[in-house]
């Protein structure tokens, strides 16, 4: 997180830069201006240290942008080295009703993630959407995963459950899936499942 912020600084401070750079520069003659030496669409040299400039601060804006995007992706692969990450989805199960409100994530007794969800969210979901809800690191072995779903059903009323669930990660990347239901389906209101 310092290195992004260390980083997005940089992006501005070379930006304004750019920006103080074109500032510096003299105004250059407007048509019909008297102060014009009568060489009507030719470009003053002004002009063309002007366009010169703008050229250079757009060049600088896109090495700019690309090289946030690269560190984006290197401070993912730093943060969540793939021997040591854990990646958790939520999905409704197919056809349910229940209005998705919220969930909460907790690995090992700690809080990892609270959602609350919005109404495009859920139809999004209830189209057969997935939502990474987190990424992070765990130590190899067992973690206790505790998730708490809150929402109403379809007649109205208010639905909260807990599931207590243990997965065992390996020295590999894993992934684990978590569908939702209302009691209202006869499904298993969490289901856990690894993909």
């Amino acid at each position: 997180m310092r290195n992004t912020s260390h980083w997005l600084l940089v992006i501005g401070l070379v930006l304004a830069l750019s920006f103080a750079a074109l500032g510096g520069l003299h105004a250059a003659p407007m048509p019909g201006d008297n102060k014009t030496d009568g060489k009507g669409t030719d470009a003053t040299p002004d002009q063309q240290q002007m366009r010169g400039l703008d050229e250079q601060v757009q060049e600088v804006k896109s090495d700019v942008l690309s090289i946030a995007a690269e560190l984006n992706q290197l401070e993912e692969k730093l943060l969540y080295p793939s021997g040591t990450q854990v990646a958790i989805f939520v999905a409704l199960a197919k056809g349910d009703q229940m209005r998705l409100d919220a969930v909460r994530l907790e690995i090992d007794g700690q809080l990892v993630a609270h959602y609350i969800y919005n109404a495009k969210e859920l139809e999004a979901l209830r189209k057969g959407g997935v939502q990474r809800i987190y990424v992070g690191n765990v130590t190899t072995g067992d973690h206790q995963l505790n998730v708490l779903v809150d929402g109403k059903l379809k007649a109205g009323t208010d639905f909260s459950r807990t599931e207590h669930f243990t997965f065992h990660k390996e020295v590999k990347p894993k992934l684990v899936e978590l569908t939702m239901a209302g009691p209202d389906a006869g499904k298993t209101p969490i289901t856990f499942g690894e993909l």
